[in-house]
């Protein structure tokens, strides 16, 4: 990495090891083959060979991949100071679900960066002072275009609270099923998630909402990634306990997300009291707009057209 320049690096998102292919890293800025002497065309480029895949591994698990052997079957792994492997090849079934991931082929080391602050004018439209309690929001974007990032700094800010302000700390419970949100490395968060949050690491979402609950009383409970049928059930028993819940969802806009059966479920009753649209159209975490959940109600019995409001 030391031959690419300074905004590459400053920017860097993805470095992709596949077997066989060219040595591959994203930024912010776009996608770069890497030679010898830096930034090359596909034809210069270092080709990546099974040998290079397993010495990476090896130094990810430190050199002891069955004491990693949960996180691998689950397609991940999670690294020192926030960041992430994900991991292609061979699965290996048993009765329907995956026992084990073999012969690796492919590695994608994603970046992680704190953006603090990032989310302090959004906590605006998502914290009410008059009820000193944060409204059930859900944060909407594609892949990479900074979900996660915004999340973790929401839930740092609501732990923390401002005396400026006047705003409480609040007990945040966090279920991080992918160990993106805080991070954690052997339990520990690498990341900066607040001094009051408490953090389920590599638990199912609805399972570890439910665990939070019962548990550790948080006044909000966050999460990434909502989706299945049984992640939905657990966001209406969160909302029914009285703590507040802030959770993201995959989807480019309002109407994509409508086609969710269990995301438009939420959204007919009215659960979510916000919905962030985001993009990377100014970078990651460009906020495109705050729906409240009756405009975004709106929008569903309109056929999925809305305003931002």
């Amino acid at each position: 990495m030391n031959h690419l320049n300074a905004p590459v690096t400053g920017e860097l998102e993805e470095i992709r090891l596949r077997t066989g292919r060219p040595l591959l890293v994203h930024s912010g800025r776009g996608e770069y083959f890497l030679g010898p002497a830096g930034i090359v065309d596909a034809g210069g480029a270092c080709r990546v060979h099974q040998a290079d895949i397993q010495e990476v591994l090896l130094l990810m698990t430190e050199y002891s991949m069955y004491a990693r052997d949960e996180e691998l079957r689950r397609g991940y792994l999670a690294l020192p100071g926030g960041h992430r492997a994900g991991f292609s090849g061979r699965t290996v079934l048993e009765n329907n679900s995956v026992r084990l991931l073999r012969d690796i082929s492919g590695i994608n080391i994603r970046i992680c960066r704190e953006v603090k602050g990032a989310g302090e004018k959004l906590l605006t439209h998502l914290y009410c002072d008059r009820d000193k309690r944060v409204r059930h929001t859900l944060l909407v974007s594609a892949p990479q275009a900074g979900k996660t990032t915004l999340l973790r700094d929401l839930a740092r800010l609501l732990s923390d609270g401002d005396v400026g302000t006047g705003r409480p700390g609040l007990k945040v419970g966090i279920v991080d099923e992918r160990s993106e949100i805080a991070g954690c490395y052997l339990g520990q968060p690498q990341l900066d998630i607040g001094q009051r949050s408490d953090v389920l690491d590599g638990c199912p979402k609805a399972e570890g909402m439910m665990m939070l609950v019962r548990s550790m009383s948080p006044q909000v409970v966050v999460t990434d990634e909502l989706g299945r049928a049984e992640d939905i059930r657990a966001v209406e028993e969160v909302v029914n306990t009285g703590a507040s819940i802030l959770a993201s969802a995959h989807g480019q806009s309002v109407s994509e997300l409508l086609k969710r059966p269990s995301l438009a479920w939420l959204i007919e009753n009215r659960l979510f009291e916000r919905v962030v649209l985001l993009s990377r159209a100014r970078g990651p975490g460009t906020v495109e707009g705050v729906l409240s959940g009756e405009a975004l109600y709106r929008a569903k019995e309109a056929g999925g057209q809305s305003h931002v409001c």
